[in-house]
């Protein structure tokens, strides 16, 4: 439609069909590869569910009691008041498996353990020495006497039944986005089942022995004891919340968090202070304990999926890339030695079309008096007759363009065209060519001087006869595009004058050739068959479908 501009355009995509039994399977069998890998990451990493994060809170409550004897103090029964510690903290509780005991501490000055050049006290100093032994002396301190003057813990760990506590873990989660809520004890458990279930029976239970969660953590409950640590009771949540696939379940895992070699880290395990405080004669006394034993935390973790339509949709679309990596696969395959050398020489030469920047574009000119072709470059300010070729190639014989050729040439034939003089040109050699304002049309049918080649028989009978036109337009697919017998004729074919084509490199193009007619020539056809509107333009080729590529 004229004046649509881009608005009334679509463009597409060439393609090049070869038609071959090995890169046909070859390339539905990587399609198929593609399509398969792509439906099982689809279903394995379920890309087609929206995804929530999980809100959890956690309570713990463990229950054990032991015995154990204390150098100077006696036997000791422990409860959980005793060796969970004065507080927990969040998501965490700590159980005591050692234990440095200092009694019967008062208000007042006593010698310090460390030497007087220490930087480090358990008091503050009053700047005496003091006799700590028979050979040494220690600078004298105001604090709680007797100072604290054991450091290492004991070993074995003095609390090490704490191996057999148990732990109740009560998880509660919430999928905020799909108001899912679940705690890992399930509707099934019952206070029976609690009583009695075991981890190593049911991987669900939600009671755990405290040497069983070390022991999956690949640690030693003994040794652990002794200096204490970190282990981290991990629950795992991986719900699919679709309705015919609905399963949310935990998932426990142990692990150590603390480093727990000792040559590796200073102050290696862990341990806190504390007292209990008595009243004697009106004295306030205290029991000073230095605790070591294990901390528990516990980490909760997940996300809950739900099917989405449009996350399905987005996964889709971004495996469709997929699929090229079948063009990419085949075209290397066809590029190098692989497959053939042949095939691909003529796939390349379907596939791949070149353009010449335009102030690059070579042009082949040729005239009816030099048996050769010109290679000229483009010129937009001098006329194509003036312009000098970069090289030459050898005109292609062919006898019945030299017979019209020998026919042209012979003296004695000219005929009067019956048209006006054009005005004189001065690039022009035979006298009939008219002033033209684009470089690339001022051109002449010559390179010498000589008559014209429209003047002759043969160009009268070839391209001017109505007849012969009538017949040559209406035998082709060109007389179902333009019906009507006054259609302006075509410039004379090679035979009769030359001609100029545009390609890129110095070779011709087999599917672009934008013919060029001489000056003298257009005129003489417009002169005959001259247009309503008074526009003319150049020969238009029809296109043939090509044939596909065999091997």
């Amino acid at each position: 439609m004229p004046g649509c501009g881009l608005l009334c355009q679509y463009e597409t995509n060439k393609l090049v069909r070869i038609q071959s039994l090995r890169l046909g399977s070859l390339k539905w069998t990587l399609n198929a590869s593609i399509l398969l890998f792509i439906c099982f990451m689809l279903l394995w990493n379920r890309n087609y569910q929206q995804f929530d994060l999980l809100v959890s809170s956690v309570t713990t409550k463990v229950k054990g009691v032991a015995r154990t004897h204390l150098p100077g103090v006696g036997d000791v029964v422990w409860d959980v008041v005793d060796y969970s510690g004065p507080s927990q903290e969040k998501n965490s509780f700590f159980v005591a498996t050692n234990v440095i005991v200092t009694k019967n501490q008062k208000q007042g000055r006593c010698p310090e353990v460390l030497s007087c050049s220490c930087f480090l006290s358990s008091g503050i100093k009053t700047g005496s020495c003091l006799k700590f032994d028979v050979l040494r002396k220690t600078c004298e301190v105001s604090a709680w006497c007797p100072v604290e003057t054991r450091t290492s813990p004991p070993r074995p760990a003095l609390l090490a039944a704490a191996e057999n506590f148990t732990v109740l873990i009560k998880n509660n989660i919430r999928f905020p986005a799909f108001r899912f809520i679940r705690r890992n004890i399930l509707p099934d458990m019952n206070d029976g089942y609690l009583r009695s279930c075991r981890r190593d029976q049911d991987p669900l239970c939600p009671i755990f022995r405290l040497g069983d969660v070390v022991r999956e953590a690949g640690e030693k409950f003994s040794e652990m004891a002794v200096e204490g640590g970190v282990i981290g009771i991990l629950i795992e949540w991986d719900c699919n919340l679709d309705r015919f696939m609905q399963r949310c379940l935990p998932r426990y895992s142990f692990r150590r968090l603390d480093e727990k070699e000792s040559n590796r880290t200073l102050y290696p395990g862990l341990n806190f202070r504390f007292a209990k405080y008595s009243s004697v004669n009106a004295v306030e006394q205290r029991t000073l304990y230095k605790a070591f034993g294990i901390r528990f935390d516990v980490l909760v973790f997940g996300q809950a999926g739900k099917f989405s339509f449009i996350q399905l949709v987005v996964y889709v679309g971004s495996t469709l890339s997929y699929f090229a990596l079948t063009t990419v696969m085949i075209d290397w395959l066809i590029g190098t030695s692989c497959y053939s050398a042949e095939v691909g020489q003529i796939y390349s030469e379907k596939k791949v079309e070149s353009v010449a920047d335009k102030q690059k574009c070579i042009l082949c000119v040729s005239y009816v008096d030099e048996r050769r072709i010109r290679l000229v470059k483009r010129s937009q300010k001098k006329s194509l007759q003036l312009v000098k070729p970069t090289s030459f190639q050898p005109h292609k014989e062919d006898g019945g363009h030299l017979r019209a050729a020998v026919l042209l040439l012979q003296p004695g034939v000219a005929v009067d065209p019956g048209a006006p003089d054009p005005p004189p040109a001065a690039w022009c050699q035979c006298g009939c060519c008219a002033a033209s304002s684009l470089p690339q049309r001022s051109c002449c049918c010559r390179l010498g001087a000589g008559a014209c080649v429209s003047s002759s028989p043969p160009f009268e009978r070839l391209v001017l006869r109505r007849p012969l036109l009538e017949a040559v337009l209406c035998t082709g697919t060109l007389c179902r595009r333009r019906p009507r017998a006054e259609a302006r004729p075509p410039p004379p074919p090679c035979a009769a004058a030359p001609t100029v084509s545009t390609s890129a490199g110095g070779s011709g193009s087999r599917r672009r050739r934008p013919p060029c007619h001489p000056s003298c020539c257009g005129s003489r056809v417009r002169y005959e068959y001259p247009s309503p509107d008074g526009r003319y333009g150049d020969l238009k080729h029809i296109r043939r479908p090509e044939q596909p590529i065999t091997q």
